[in-house]
């Protein structure tokens, strides 16, 4: 049943043509938004280190201005290039106490200032927590001032704990190559902090400085020494890219990895921001929350649709079927009054206009049956022995041939043909042909009855001999005129049937020349022939109201029928009926 039910195919039908475009836009258009907006953040991520890597520079190469001021101070320049300085050499040793403090608060990140004299292999050093300090060298930066020596920009810059790092100058003897000094100046945290702060979401994302040779400047992650040699560090250091991005998954980590390269000269540090899928995605997934919930929403409201579309559509249907599963049954009556004013209205007011047609044809077959089978009951019982009868009138017949009276016989001849006319129940409808010889032969036996004292005139219209009508309409209307207004006319009887076709309708007029009748017997006349046709019994006479009865079974109100007084004295009765082939179904139907 479901799948033959018009309602649950249109249902799958609406939902499948709304729902999948419907619910493919959302997927699509989510996807998009997700990748587009993790587009959009990535850049804003590189943007954001861009301007960070321009900060850590500008710090960076400012602390290197401090180191670079020395050789514009002629003062130390001359202190270094001496061959031999006494320790008693106060002057000197100002210049140097001086040069070192004013290096050592030129920012407050500088917590400490080293100074590496190669000629007399003495060590200088100055804090914010003593004074200067001149001491044997040591070996502590020893590596690290061979990295700076050997590198082209005499710099290195060397990691230290708790992301402190120190800077490591090489001071040579311009425009010579010979180193004078290594002046080393330790970096506290705080600025790199300050300036990393701002790079980054400490609850989502992580930073990292790094050395180009991985070591941490700088780490967001308190565990950073965890992180060492780790693959994702192997792979910046592998790259051919100064700035970019990776995708990057392990079993810790599962998102962007954004980086930028600071320049050569300023130690070739490698910002990193490592951003996981669940940040870069967050706005898409608050997007996409959004469009499921119009999404349901909208997706709610089709289905709703859907329904009332379908049930609107299809109810007219059902009842429509209800009504066909009645009318099987036998029910003719309609259930309803109307289904609309669309396709399916029109259906349903055809079906109605049907079902009335077919019941009014039903009932007319079977009111002119019984019609048919109460005439054909009334005949049998009202002959006796028609075979006898017939042998007995051709007898007499005879008789008045030998005896010389053909008036008789004639009129025997004609009686027999009327006989025979209205006792034959084999025909309903007969070509009017038949019914004018019939209606003539009735005449000529008056005609003998009456002598001169009638006229008749039959005004046939040869195309209309053909054309069928039902059996015994004209003859009674005749004998009423007989019954009626023959006693009471004025000079000769006359009666005159005019037969013609014009436009869709035969039209059959019966003229005489009796009194007529008053206007208010008239209208009763009429009143009594158009009110609810015969009960079904059949009466000895037929008269107008049987002919008409027998008319509208034929034709419905297809047929009229009028009864008027002639100007000139006397009645008329006219009849109208339809040419068309509907008196062929009609035959068709009833025979």
């Amino acid at each position: 049943m479901f799948k033959k039910s018009i309602r649950n195919k249109l249902i799958i039908l609406l939902l499948v043509i709304t729902i999948i475009p419907f619910g493919t836009s959302i997927i699509v258009t989510y996807l998009y938004t997700k990748e587009s907006l993790k587009d959009q953040s990535i850049q804003e991520n590189v943007n954001l280190l861009y301007q960070g890597k321009i900060n850590v520079e500008n710090y960076l190469r400012e602390l290197n201005n401090f180191t670079l001021s020395f050789y514009s101070n002629a003062d130390i320049m001359n202190y270094l290039r001496k061959s031999n300085v006494s320790a008693s050499d106060y002057t000197s040793i100002g210049i140097v106490d001086n040069t070192l403090r004013t290096l050592l608060y030129s920012d407050e990140s500088i917590n400490k200032v080293y100074m590496s004299l190669v000629r007399d292999q003495k060590l200088v050093s100055v804090s914010r927590r003593s004074t200067i300090v001149y001491s044997e060298q040591v070996d502590t930066y020893f590596d690290s001032y061979n990295i700076a020596k050997n590198n082209p920009h005499n710099v290195y810059i060397e990691p230290l704990k708790s992301n402190a790092f120190a800077i490591h100058f090489a001071f040579r003897n311009v425009p010579a190559s010979e180193i004078l000094a290594f002046i080393t100046l330790e970096i506290g945290p705080e600025k790199i902090i300050e300036l990393s702060n701002y790079l980054y979401n400490d609850e989502e994302e992580e930073f990292y400085i790094l050395t180009s040779e991985g070591q941490f400047i700088y780490s967001s992650v308190a565990d950073s020494d965890d992180h060492d040699h780790s693959p994702w560090i192997s792979e910046l250091q592998q790259t051919d890219q100064k700035s970019g991005t990776i995708e990057w998954k392990d079993s810790a980590f599962h998102g962007v990895v954004v980086y930028d390269t600071i320049s050569d000269a300023m130690g070739s540090w490698i910002l990193v921001k490592r951003i996981p899928n669940a940040t870069l995605y967050e706005s898409a997934y608050g997007v996409a929350i959004i469009n499921i919930i119009f999404g349901v929403l909208g997706l709610t409201l089709v289905i709703l649709a859907t329904f009332f579309v379908s049930f609107k559509i299809t109810s007219p249907i059902r009842v429509l079927l209800q009504n066909i599963k009645q009318v099987e049954k036998g029910n003719m009556e309609v259930q309803f009054q109307s289904l609309g004013s669309d396709e399916i209205g029109v259906l349903g007011q055809r079906f109605k206009e049907m079902i009335k047609k077919i019941n009014h044809l039903i009932n007319r077959e079977y009111k002119l049956e019984l019609e048919n089978k109460t005439n054909q009951l009334k005949v049998l019982h009202s002959q006796i022995n028609p075979h006898f009868l017939y042998n007995t009138l051709q007898s007499i017949g005879t008789m008045a041939l030998k005896n010389r009276v053909p008036e008789i016989y004639s009129s025997l001849t004609d009686l027999s043909q009327i006989m025979r006319y209205s006792m034959n129940m084999d025909e309903d409808l007969v070509t009017l042909a038949k019914e004018i010889n019939y209606t003539k032969s009735y005449l000529l036996l008056q005609k003998q009855r009456f002598g001169d004292d009638l006229h008749y005139i039959l005004d046939i219209d040869e195309d209309a001999l053909d054309f069928k009508v039902p059996k015994m309409i004209l003859q009674p209307i005749i004998e009423n005129y007989f019954k009626h207004g023959f006693e009471i006319r004025e000079g000769v009887g006359e009666i005159i049937v005019t037969c013609e076709k014009k436009d869709s309708y035969l039209f059959i007029a019966i003229r005489d020349n009796g009194r007529g009748v008053t206007e208010h017997r008239l209208k009763e006349i009429n009143t009594h022939l158009f009110s609810e046709q015969n009960d079904g019994k059949v009466h000895s006479n037929i008269g107008l109201k049987n002919v008409y009865a027998r008319l509208q079974l034929y034709y419905s109100d297809e047929a009229l029928m009028k009864l008027q007084n002639r100007n000139s004295r006397g009645f008329l009765v006219i009849m109208m009926l339809p040419l068309e082939k509907k008196g062929e179904i009609y035959e068709s139907d009833y025979r």
